[in-house]
Order: C-alpha cells, then sequence, then structure tokens
C-alpha cells in the first residue's frame, strides 16, 4: 500500500472512530437520564457506553444512586472479559477517589481498557484526578466530547433538585412567520425530517413527554421516541396529557404496545404548577413539552419554561395557526426575549431544504444563571 493511500485509509479510521464516539456519547448521556436517580445533592448522572475496536457497543452502564455502582463500574460488570481494548465512552471523568464505590480509574485500568472518553471534567476537588492517573497507567484520554450537552444535564439535574419541579424544555416547530400549521389546519410536516430526527434524539434525553388534551383528541399522537427507522426505541418516556377534558380510551397515547409497555398518565388539571407537582411526585425531571400553542402560552406566562427548542422552516403561510397563542402582551417593550444559546443548521434529507433550529433559555433563567 502506497503512502497516499496508507494516509486516506488512517483518516477514513480516525473519521470512522470519531462517529463511533460521538454516537456513543449521545448513547451515554440518554442513560445518563435515564428516570430513576434519587434527587441528593451530592449524586451526579453519568452514563458510560464500552465501544469495541471496530465501533461496536460491547457494554453500557449508567450510575443509579448513592452507594451503587458508578457507571463505568456497572458497564464494565455487564462486559467482563470483553471490556479488554475497549473505549471507554464517558458523560463525566472517571473518579480517582474511594467513597462509597471504588476508584473507576482503578477498575477501568483493571479491566484492560486502551482509550477512555468523556465529556466534562469533574470539577469535584476529591473526585478530581481521573484523566492523570489513566494516563499514567498508559492508557489513551480524550475529553469534551459533547461537552455542553453533558453539562446541560447537570444544569437539568440541578434545576429539578432546587425547584422540587421538573425541568421543562418547549419544543415547536414554526414556519419564518411563526405558524405551527396551515390555515386549513395541516400541520404534517412543518418541519423537514432532520429535525424530526434531531426532536427524537431530544426527547430520548428526556423521562415525560407533555401534551394538553385538545392535541391528543384531534392529533391522537404516539408521544414516543424511534430511531432514523421509525422504529420505537427499548427505552421510552412517560407519555402524560393535562387537562380536564375526558378522553377516549382508544387514544394512541393510552395504548401501552406502542411504546414497549411504557406508561402513560392523565393529568387532570389546568394549572402547569400542579402538573408538574404530579410529575415530580413520580420521580420525573425532565419534560419534553409538545403540546399546542395554549398550553405553550400557559406553562411560559407560568414562568415554567427553563428551555426552549425551536426548529424554523424556510417557508411562509400568511395564515394558520400561531406556535404560541395570548401572552397578554400589548406593547413592544413588554415583549417575551429569551436569549439565544445556539444556532444549527440541519441539512436537508432526502432532497428536502434544511432547517434552522435555535435553542434559546427564557430571560429569568439566564439571569439566574
Amino acid at each position: 500500500m502506497s503512502t497516499p493511500d496508507r494516509r486516506r485509509r488512517t483518516t477514513m479510521q480516525h473519521h470512522d472512530r470519531a462517529a463511533a464516539e460521538k454516537s456513543a456519547m449521545r448513547r451515554a448521556l440518554v442513560l445518563a437520564a435515564t428516570p430513576g436517580v434519587p434527587m441528593v445533592a451530592d449524586t451526579r448522572r453519568v452514563g458510560c457506553v464500552l465501544l469495541a475496536p471496530d465501533g461496536g457497543v460491547v457494554a453500557e452502564g449508567h450510575h443509579r444512586g448513592p452507594g451503587t455502582p458508578h457507571a463505568e463500574a456497572a458497564a464494565l460488570d455487564v462486559a467482563g472479559e470483553r471490556a479488554r481494548g475497549t473505549t471507554a465512552v464517558v458523560t463525566l471523568e472517571p473518579c480517582h477517589h474511594t467513597g462509597r464505590t471504588g476508584p473507576c480509574t482503578e477498575a477501568l485500568i483493571a479491566a484492560g481498557v486502551s482509550r477512555v472518553v468523556y465529556a466534562e471534567s469533574d470539577a469535584n476537588p476529591v473526585a478530581a484526578g481521573g484523566r492523570a492517573r489513566l494516563e499514567a497507567a498508559g492508557i489513551d484520554v480524550d475529553a469534551g466530547l459533547l461537552a455542553d450537552e453533558a453539562a446541560a444535564l447537570a444544569d437539568v439535574y440541578r434545576l429539578a433538585a432546587r425547584e422540587q419541579r421538573p425541568f421543562v424544555t418547549w419544543k415547536f416547530a414554526t414556519t419564518l412567520d411563526g405558524r405551527s400549521a396551515a390555515a386549513d389546519g395541516t400541520s404534517r410536516w412543518v418541519s423537514g425530517r432532520a429535525a424530526r430526527l434531531d426532536t427524537h434524539r431530544l426527547r430520548a434525553r428526556c423521562d415525560t413527554m407533555l401534551v394538553g388534551t385538545n392535541t391528543v383528541a384531534v392529533d391522537d399522537p404516539q408521544l414516543t421516541v424511534r430511531d432514523a427507522e421509525d422504529r420505537p426505541l427499548a427505552t421510552q418516556p412517560l407519555r402524560a396529557v393535562m387537562g380536564e377534558r375526558d378522553l377516549s380510551s382508544d387514544r394512541r397515547i393510552f395504548d401501552a404496545s406502542l411504546a414497549g409497555g411504557a406508561p402513560s398518565v392523565h393529568l387532570r388539571t389546568r394549572d402547569p404548577a400542579a402538573a408538574l407537582a404530579e410529575l415530580f411526585a413520580l420521580d420525573r425531571q425532565h419534560v419534553f413539552l409538545e403540546g399546542g400553542p395554549t398550553l405553550a402560552a400557559a406553562f411560559l406566562t407560568a414562568g415554567l419554561v427553563d428551555e426552549i427548542v425551536v426548529y424554523v422552516a424556510p417557508f411562509l403561510l400568511g395564515a394558520g395557526r400561531s406556535a404560541v397563542a395570548d401572552l397578554g402582551i400589548t406593547t413592544i417593550a413588554d415583549a417575551f426575549r429569551p436569549v439565544v444559546t445556539d444556532v444549527t443548521v440541519l441539512p436537508g434529507l432526502d432532497g428536502e431544504e434544511p432547517d434552522v433550529r435555535l435553542v434559546l433559555t427564557p430571560p429569568s433563567t439566564h439571569e439566574e444563571s
């Protein structure tokens, strides 16, 4: 093989490895967000995926709370001897201290892991030093992959613990002129396939999907998380609907078979704070709000939206349903002005035009941070 051919092969191998590690980190973030971790101030939500040299997944694990194995130890336990030579992809720098459990660094070294990739460095001085220990043992270490997303996951957990309610992400899709549906009511699809796939990725990071009774009665959504082939994932969020209106039992949100047995719940209230209190009592910490304009307005006016994700499609309707209902604002000086934290162009798929994804933080939340 010539030198240029070897260089091309090496570049491809690096590209394939980077793609596999990024995919694994996204999965690790989903694992970290798995419901059921007790709300304890010093507990971090961490996920880990072990990759074989060919990029295949060997094992997964996540931290389930104080006194339980850390994510790395949980994944190593599943892998057994297969852990040798793997890459550990972890949402947080492996700890290097003995507390309720032993150091993750030593577990990784003993298991024969050859590479460690983590998102966030551990700011806790007690647990720090993981990278240095791993490198001293001859393990290749890389840091910072999807660090912003890992930090956002920590923010969700901290807010839920502080406010004693779930963190709320409001997602909607809109045209350039702020329409979520055409005048005849059609809305499938305002956004393109790339945006819909991205939405499922974000849904997977939450433990609850929430809509209003009108959305269930009119649109009859499944509210499931699906992959690129439109297949439901093995782990599904709680499917929740809020409102006092009675709903037919044949609505798809109440069909557990569509979501692999995942439950659903009808919160019979119109009060966002009451709905969130009920969900928090069910150990829910991150709500993905996908209801219509009325429900969105209720949460916004109550000050109970912590993050906004909007997909903007490059076309105009000129009429139709607005993305959000009346907020009681009558003058430009009182406009609701969230802070833009991210702008991403999502390349169009299947010949579609690209969409733009905006991530925003409500002003009050931004000021507190």
